[in-house]
């Protein structure tokens, strides 16, 4: 972590076109300490980071902010019991409370599937990327085929099935329906 640091620093430096002596002047450090904080021969202390973040233009968190690639890269999450596969793809709740969700169904519809519906207040809505998906509605089941969108009260008892194959579908959910379908079932 502190290498890469080191190289935030000196890349913004070099990006901005200032020598050592411009940021030296900015943060109120000689250029030589400057020096040894961008090649690794000093320790970086709290205050220095902060005054090399104002000076950069930049926040210290995103001058520390960790170089591994879970911001980047966005994991599936396995429900086995619910036959899902669920990507996130907002990482925190969006305008309104929502959350943006990519949801692999696997789990097909059995018999009239009452004893599957859930409700929650609200509204969901989805489209199908891929497949057939199997909306069971209260005493309705309708197929939502690839290409097609639903929307829906979240108060009348409902699921999300396959048909005849996965299906993938892309939701956006509020906050109550976020809860009941893309977190783990017991």
């Amino acid at each position: 972590m502190d290498s890469i640091v080191r190289q935030r620093i000196r890349g913004l430096r070099v990006a901005r076109g200032w020598s050592l002596d411009d940021l030296a002047e900015r943060c109120y450090m000689s250029p030589s300490t400057l020096s040894r904080i961008e090649t690794g021969h000093r320790r970086i202390g709290l205050d220095q980071l902060t005054s090399l973040a104002r000076a950069l233009g930049t926040s210290l968190d995103q001058l520390v902010e960790s170089a591994d690639d879970a911001d980047v890269v966005i994991r599936p999450h396995r429900d086995e019991v619910r036959g899902t596969t669920v990507w996130l793809l907002s990482g925190e709740p969006g305008p309104h409370g929502v959350t943006v969700a990519k949801m692999r169904i696997t789990e097909p519809a059995r018999g009239n599937g009452a004893d599957e519906l859930g409700v929650h207040p609200g509204r969901d809505w989805f489209t199908v990327l891929s497949g057939t998906v199997v909306l069971l509605l209260g005493e309705r089941t309708i197929l939502v085929e690839a290409g097609q969108a639903a929307e829906f009260s979240t108060m009348i008892p409902h699921a999300l099935k396959a048909h005849d194959g996965p299906a993938e579908v892309l939701c956006i959910l509020d906050h109550d329906g976020e809860r009941t379908h893309l977190h783990p079932s017991p």
